[in-house]
């Protein structure tokens, strides 16, 4: 370069551009001569990170495409769902479980419901070398037909084994020896912030991996008694129900059954089924055809801080007993309605769900120690369980939930007739009180109570007319305590805090 030209751009600036080991940098130049600023040095290359290919070449063979036909009535294309935690309940539009659903007699001129054909697509992976294969239960559970694709191309006619609509899994079978097949890990271990590959079948694409990270663990979703899922950031969509997430040492940790979208694609969360849930339910399914639960006999609920205070327990962790059926393995160990139970066995209980999850896991007739709190104090009772019987486990019970109410509760009452109990599908021994009305924006109507309710207790004591309900209200009030209504719907029941202030 002249001196001029130094001179020159010294004076007037310019960009200077440079090129090293691949990157283009540039630096201002100022002008007249105040700073002139040296281009940028030259960059090396990144450092590589970390590579998913070698798990990928190792777990894909075991990794297939299921294609299935089922015949049911002519239903719709969409379902209304709405998940949890989403901006007022907010309700989102989204697909079936399966892709690619072919529609017949879509146009029946008779405006019937015929039977139709579905066609739909998932993913799973093989666990032994004879062809037992994991999927989802809304994949393969009530199919017609199952085909099963490998990697290599080859195809086999597969059979059900078991299913389980409670936790959405289901063990299929294909004839064959020999085959590849992968194992579960320890989910137990799986930590938030862990990097998982997901593959599967997305959009009928096949073998298509995705890897990201969990982005939280336990999640509830409600679509079931013993939610529990791992959430992940990895990208799944329709088609990879059913497949396997892996970690970073090709151990299956999940199995993909969810995702958040209100679009009907992958926005960045997903749900799988933690592995050690699954392979606990398939162990079950490949004995037996069908899972064996345990049976406690309760209804129960989650504790807000307002139903802790009226229970006088020192915090809401726990499992409040709503209702107790007769003659069912709870009753027979003394556990009341109102009760709290705080621990099963080994297990410490902070919630409804987990309650749900540890008595289903545990063996029908196995005794157990079950810790509840009545009355200001803790009672060790021993229960026996039973076995489940179609949804009949520790039931859960839809929450009250909602902000705090006004001062005025917001309630209309009115007495319970036979009438009433016909209509309501009530028993005949069922006393209590109908809620007639409940005002908008009320504490009532923010607790979730509704027209037809009937209200059986106040304050742990039965009320069998409009006036005991007042009069125990009012003598809440009086107090400044927090009213404590049991509340039946139906043949279900719920205890519902309701503040004055």
């Amino acid at each position: 370069m002249t001196e001029q030209w130094k001179k020159s751009s010294a004076r007037f600036g310019w960009l200077a551009g440079a090129v090293g080991a691949g990157v283009l940098t540039f630096s201002l130049v100022t002008i007249n001569d105040h700073s002139v600023a040296q281009p940028a040095a030259p960059r090396a290359p990144a450092t590589v990170g970390v590579s998913f290919a070698d798990v990928i070449d190792s777990v894909s063979p075991a990794v297939v495409n299921i294609a299935v036909t089922k015949t049911d009535a002519a239903a719709p294309t969409s379902f209304e769902y709405s998940v949890p935690g989403s901006p007022g309940g907010q309700q989102f539009r989204g697909q079936l479980p399966f892709e690619f659903f072919e529609r017949f007699f879509d146009n029946d001129p008779r405006g019937e419901m015929p039977q139709r054909r579905t066609e739909g697509q998932g993913s799973g992976f093989l666990i032994d070398a004879t062809g037992y294969i994991v999927t989802n239960n809304h994949v393969a559970g009530g199919a017609d037909e199952i085909t099963v694709t490998l990697q290599d191309g080859r195809k086999f006619d597969a059979k059900l084994v078991g299913n389980d609509p409670k936790t959405d899994l289901a063990l299929i079978k294909v004839e064959a020896s020999g085959l590849p097949y992968v194992a579960f890990g320890d989910s137990d271990k799986a930590r938030v912030g862990d990097w998982v590959v997901a593959i599967g079948n997305p959009f009928g694409l096949g073998g298509s991996a995705t890897a990201g990270i969990i982005s939280a663990r336990g999640r509830d979703i409600q679509s079931g008694p013993y939610d529990d899922y791992l959430q992940l950031d990895a990208p799944i969509n329709f088609g990879n129900s059913g497949g396997p997430v892996f970690n970073v040492g090709g151990e299956v940790v999940g199995v993909n059954t969810a995702i958040f979208s209100p679009n009907g694609g992958n926005i960045g969360i997903g749900f799988a089924i933690p592995g050690n849930q699954a392979k606990e339910i398939i162990a079950d399914l490949k004995d037996n055809g069908s899972v064996e639960r345990g049976w406690l006999g309760v209804q129960i609920q989650d504790l807000d801080d307002e139903l802790a205070r009226s229970l006088r327990v020192e915090d809401a962790d726990g499992a409040l007993v709503a209702d107790v059926v007769g003659d069912g393995p709870a009753a027979r160990a003394g556990v009341q309605a109102g009760d709290v139970i705080t621990r099963f066995g080994e297990h410490e209980i902070d919630s409804a769900r987990t309650l749900s999850r540890v008595v289903a896991a545990a063996t029908p007739s196995e005794s157990s120690k079950l810790t509840v709190w009545r009355d200001g104090r803790s009672h060790e009772l021993t229960v026996k369980l039973g076995e489940a019987q179609n949804d009949a486990v520790a039931a859960l019970t839809p929450g009250g939930g909602g902000a705090q109410g006004n001062a005025a509760l917001g309630l209309s009452l009115r007495p319970l007739t036979d009438g009433d109990r016909a209509t309501l599908g009530l028993p005949s021994d069922v006393d209590g009180v109908v809620v007639a009305a409940v005002q908008p924006d009320s504490a009532a109507a923010q607790k979730g109570l509704r027209p037809g309710d009937v209200i059986t207790r106040v304050n742990h004591q039965a009320v069998d007319n409009v006036a005991e309900v007042v009069a125990a209200l009012n003598a809440a009030r009086d107090r400044d305590e927090t009213a404590l209504l049991l509340v039946r719907r139906g043949d279900a029941q719920q205890f519902v805090a309701l503040s004055f202030s």
